[in-house]
């Protein structure tokens, strides 16, 4: 409908649309692939592949690594943005080649005898569950299988199978595609897109077909090689119905030659080019999502009770009485009386590893900056699965633009508690290095494990380099900049004065670390619910779509870490314990330790499938990854609210 519109309305259409977009209600509604195309009768489009892939290894592989048919024109890759070649995406094109509105059965080729190692190979591929991705007009192919009186949804199909009772395995040698097409009427101005995806506007564009869906049915079907290999490529052969005999599978046997077959139906659908990724993103359980939120609004509010005491029922009362009284009077309460009130010489004190703490608390308002925005814009629309690999991208792009916010925000800390802007510059750049520093080192041990196996998910050498200048070229320099600008703010004062000699902390019976990384758990009963689907999204295939829910869930997050690390802060500050700085960070900060916990729970009963030590050392690295950022998140948040209400509650102490 968006491209019907005059383009003095398009702006006016789009604003309407992402309004639209935040009502849960409205399944309609279309931002991915924002351009559409629209095909003439007999148009010819080339299929794409994508790497092979499997939830029991997590390992790619390229599609010609096993013995498909190759395109006439030969074997062309097509242009990968930065997020798809970090997923281990590899797009081809293919010999499939489609005529809108043609149905047809086509012969594609017939290999040469399998050699012992190409057997070997596409039994492992097929034991292994590879699929094979296909891509039409940027839809990915779809199939449906009956699980228990269950329809289930699958994107892209087996590479082949082994039937249970037979210790033969088959190949998946012919594809029965159904497109879906609807019939288009242009008026006025249409923006369309080429191939490679560059938008441009057409004038008055003829009617046409616009593709709105791509399923296929896979068969395995032993077909005479001999006869076969007579034809040429393209060449009609007869339609055939997929066998149910196992004697009528094509087997994977060393020195077999395996003909290969497709055929394509065109079914007119009433379904719009708007609409065409519902199949795709249909949000499966709401009421879990709409649960999780539910959830985190409980302890939201449950913790927010206790704030709302500490604030107007104990301090308050407590400041009030303090400052009714004289000098004298304040003095002999000071004896007098025990908690937050006796370490005023004493919580202000420099904590040990302070230039660390620094670097941790500005590289976590980095991390949480990058997701917050990341997520509105996905809500939003911007950020599609139409448009592969640009989550990632856009994650990669923001992280190292808001270098400058992690370089003011770590340089005004340690001025903070420095008293002086003396090694700013040591602190921005252990901040530009810290977090990207440990990434690019677990990423270096997992990418040497993927080149040992040839995986496409290993990352080049020029992608490495790539990512070395962007770094050092934008984010260094941006997160020094901001460090300078942290140098010349104005500094924070504290409020009371620092004692010369130490208070000594009272002995208590439990250690105070045990009650802060319990304290994780709060921050972690806001977000396992999604959780779950964000890792079932990464190592199941799934698409994930549902990014209003994860902004609520992220708000939350922020409010619910919060009001832990306070309340811990002040729990430490009441048994005189003035070593706050630390414990305020991993209060909240803890969460990750719960987050890769359930990471391995997700392995061991989720993930059943996964084989081998690789795949399960690539799965607990990027775990590690993935935890490490939150703990920076969580508890860059925790600590700097801590530290305005210690500030704030001191600054209402007058004391010399």
């Amino acid at each position: 409908m968006v491209a019907k519109m005059p383009s003095s309305r398009w702006i006016s259409a789009s604003l309407l649309v992402l309004l639209l977009s935040l009502h849960p209600a409205v399944h309609a509604f279309y931002l991915p692939g924002t351009f559409m195309h629209t095909y003439s009768p007999g148009e010819a489009i080339s299929a794409k592949v994508n790497s092979l892939t499997s939830i029991e290894t997590e390992l790619p592989f390229s599609y010609y690594s096993l013995p498909y048919c190759k395109p006439p024109e030969g074997v062309k890759k097509s242009a990968e943005n930065l997020g798809e070649i970090l997923m281990g995406d590899q797009i081809d094109n293919s010999p499939y080649r489609f005529r809108v509105n043609v149905n047809e059965s086509v012969y594609l080729c017939t290999t040469d005898p399998l050699t012992k190692e190409q057997a070997e190979l596409l039994k492992k591929r097929a034991r292994n569950l590879y699929q094979v991705n296909m891509v039409l007009d940027n839809l990915p192919v779809m199939r449906f299988t009956e699980q228990n009186g269950v329809t289930i949804q699958w994107t892209g199909f087996p590479v082949g199978y082994n039937p249970t009772g037979s210790n033969e395995d088959y190949i998946i040698n012919h594809l029965k595609f159904r497109v879906l097409v609807h019939q288009y009427q242009a008026q006025g101005d249409v923006v369309v897109t080429s191939e490679d995806g560059v938008a441009m506007v057409e004038s008055d564009r003829k009617s046409g077909f616009q593709i709105v869906g791509f399923e296929v049915v896979p068969c395995s079907v032993r077909r005479d090689p001999e006869a076969m290999s007579k034809l040429k490529m393209y060449d009609k052969v007869d339609s055939v119905n997929c066998p149910l005999e196992l004697e009528k599978f094509q087997t994977i046997r060393e020195n077999e030659r395996i003909a290969f077959t497709y055929e394509v139906e065109y079914v007119k659908s009433n379904i719009r080019w708007p609409s065409r990724w519902d199949a795709y993103l249909k949000m499966d359980g709401a009421k879990v999502h709409w649960f999780s939120i539910m959830n985190s609004m409980m302890v939201v509010f449950f913790l927010a009770g206790i704030v709302f005491v500490i604030f107007l029922r104990t301090v308050r009362r407590d400041l009030t009485r303090y400052e009714e009284m004289d000098k004298e009077a304040q003095a002999q309460m000071n004896e007098e009386l025990s908690g937050w009130k006796l370490v005023v010489g004493d919580v202000f004190r420099e904590p040990c590893c302070s230039k660390l703490l620094c670097v941790m608390v500005a590289d976590g308002i980095q991390i949480t900056g990058m997701a917050a925005v990341t997520i509105v814009f996905a809500a939003l629309g911007f950020l599609s699965p139409a448009s592969r690999g640009m989550l990632l991208t856009g994650m990669i792009i923001l992280y190292l633009f808001l270098g400058i916010i992690a370089g003011y925000v770590g340089v005004r800390v340690w001025r903070t508690i420095k008293r002086t802007s003396e090694g700013w510059k040591s602190v921005a750049w252990l901040t530009s290095c810290f977090f990207p520093g440990i990434v690019f080192i677990i990423l270096t041990v997992l990418n040497s494990i993927l080149w040992g196996k040839k995986s496409t998910g290993a990352l080049p050498i020029s992608l490495f380099f790539t990512l070395l200048a962007l770094w050092f070229c934008i984010s260094v320099p941006l997160t020094l900049i901001g460090g300078l600008l942290g140098t010349r703010a104005a500094s924070i004062d504290y409020p009371v004065r620092t004692n010369q000699i130490p208070r000594e902390i009272p002995e208590r019976k439990f250690p105070s670390w045990l009650l802060v990384l319990g304290a994780g758990t709060l921050p972690f009963g806001t977000l396992f619910i999604e959780l779950f689907f964000i890792l079932s999204s990464i190592w199941l295939g799934r698409f994930y779509y549902v990014f209003g829910f994860l902004f609520i869930v992220l708000f939350l997050l922020v409010i619910v870490c919060g009001e832990v690390s306070l309340v811990l802060t002040y729990m430490h500050l009441c048994v005189e314990d003035w070593k706050w700085w630390w414990k305020a960070f991993f209060a909240s900060g803890s969460v990750a330790f719960y987050v890769f916990l359930y990471s391995i729970n997700y392995l061991v009963f989720d993930l059943r499938s996964l084989s081998g030590p690789v795949s399960a050392t690539l799965y607990l690295g990027y775990s590690l990854i993935m935890a490490l950022a939150i703990m920076l998140s969580t508890g860059a948040i925790g600590f700097l609210l801590s530290f305005y209400f210690v500030h704030y509650l001191f600054s209402s102490v007058k004391i010399d």
